[in-house]
């Protein structure tokens, strides 16, 4: 079975776009249009992450400062501290820091901040347009190396649009509530319906 990504690294971006704390305006506003992206990282000399500077941030300095936001560098415009991830984080996680700040990506960063990698909001999508038919599968999986291979028997998994329904008869080793958990938290699963009756 093909593993599933369920991790940053498994759908990060690891080319990056990113500028140095004395890049200027017009050099990061240059960068944001040349490269197609909303916001890019702010390293220090060594590549460790500083700050953020997003399209937001231009417009501010600009609403702010004038005619004297020419002179002003990513160092004074960015966003600190950055929101970051690190590879090994579970894609739940950055989605959900995603959506505490209102961000379509995040720089990713090893233990000692240096930037590895990119995710985006797209990136993080990507986990939810497979096939049906292979998430029914990854659920089937996750039930038997979780629960031991008398899960799977008389009950029976489906998937439609991400939305799991089980049917048949409830494992006898788990309550409903936690079966349910353990579903929704297989990464792809949108949904879950259970139609289970309780053993015999």
């Amino acid at each position: 079975m093909t593993r599933t990504p369920s991790t940053v690294a498994d759908v990060m971006t690891h080319a990056v776009v990113a500028v140095g704390r004395d890049a200027v305006f017009r050099e990061v506003t240059d960068t944001l249009q040349r490269w197609r992206v909303s916001a890019v990282p702010v390293l220090t000399g060594d590549g460790r992450v500083i700050g953020v500077v997003s399209e937001a941030d231009l417009l501010n300095a600009g609403d702010r400062d004038g005619a004297r936001a020419a002179a002003l560098t990513a160092g004074r415009m960015m966003s600190v501290p950055a929101v970051t991830v690190h590879p090994g984080s579970p894609l739940n996680e950055a989605a959900r820091a995603m959506a505490r700040g209102h961000l379509k990506r995040l720089p990713v960063v090893d233990e000692e901040d240096y930037l590895v990698g990119i995710v985006s909001r797209g990136d993080l999508l990507k986990v939810y347009l497979e096939d049906d038919r292979e998430l029914a599968d990854r659920v089937r999986f996750e039930l038997v190396a979780t629960l031991g291979p008398g899960a799977g028997v008389g009950t029976d998994v489906r998937s439609e649009n991400g939305r799991i329904t089980l049917t048949g008869e409830l494992p006898d080793t788990v309550s409903a509530p936690i079966l349910e958990r353990l579903v929704g938290s297989v990464p792809g699963v949108v949904g879950v319906e259970l139609r289970l009756a309780a053993p015999a």
